[in-house]
């Protein structure tokens, strides 16, 4: 019969993988929100009723967003292979997992930041309009500040996903904890890498969760001047 593994050594491989893991979570959201944000902007922009309304811009642009939506995520793995190892030279390893990470976040982030705009009350933006504020004024001190909490979060909520599809990353090789739940807990039947692997990843998305919300309700001004 087997021996388990020592919590010692499980301890150890579990915390490498979860730096990596954060590793490539943290930088793929960054280029996802980074990217993404300004997709958002446009999409509400040319949209009807919009600042800019340019309806053929608007169709084309939503139709390169949705379709980026519908990609599995696996399937966005071996289509950008190419991509990866042209960009980095390899395919392996967290840092070569964080390019389809991020592309296949950066539609996502834009369908999000382009809802939450949206939300902003017509009221708001058409007192913008009457002082003869540019349109880069509106967006920056209209659109993206009413709305700030609500794209906090939901730079939370991409951040979870992409935590998620690191996992399925992993599998292919981009390690992070998915690998090592593949590798050494399916794989060699060990429960201790396993369920390990499951915990810390419920821990981390409900410390994003957690953070995010905190800071949604602290940057919150109408929650702030309702005290």
């Amino acid at each position: 019969m087997r021996s388990a593994t020592p919590w010692s050594i499980v301890f150890d491989d579990v915390l490498v993988a979860t730096g990596e893991t954060l590793y490539m979570v943290v930088v793929s959201t960054l280029i996802a929100v980074l990217l993404g944000a300004p997709v958002g902007v446009w999409l509400q922009l040319t949209a009807p009723g919009g600042l800019k309304p340019r309806p053929v811009l608007h169709k084309v642009l939503g139709f390169v967003v949705d379709l980026g939506r519908s990609m599995p995520f696996l399937v966005l793995l071996v289509v950008l292979t190419s991509l990866t190892r042209l960009l980095l030279g390899s395919t392996i390893g967290p840092t070569a997992a964080i390019v389809p990470l991020a592309v296949g976040a950066i539609p996502f982030v834009g369908r999000l930041v382009q809802n939450v705009l949206a939300e902003v009350h017509v009221s708001v933006v058409e007192a913008a309009v009457t002082t003869g504020s540019s349109t880069l004024r509106i967006v920056r001190s209209v659109l993206l500040r009413e709305s700030l909490p609500a794209l906090v979060n939901a730079i939370g909520v991409t951040a979870i996903a992409l935590l998620g599809y690191s996992a399925m990353a992993g599998v292919v090789g981009g390690g992070g904890l998915g690998d090592l739940a593949v590798r050494m807990g399916y794989q060699r039947f060990n429960d201790r890498y396993l369920w390990s692997t499951v915990v810390v990843l419920a821990v981390i998305a409900t410390a994003i969760q957690f953070t995010t919300n905190r800071v949604a309700r602290g940057v919150d001004r109408r929650r702030t001047a309702s005290v």
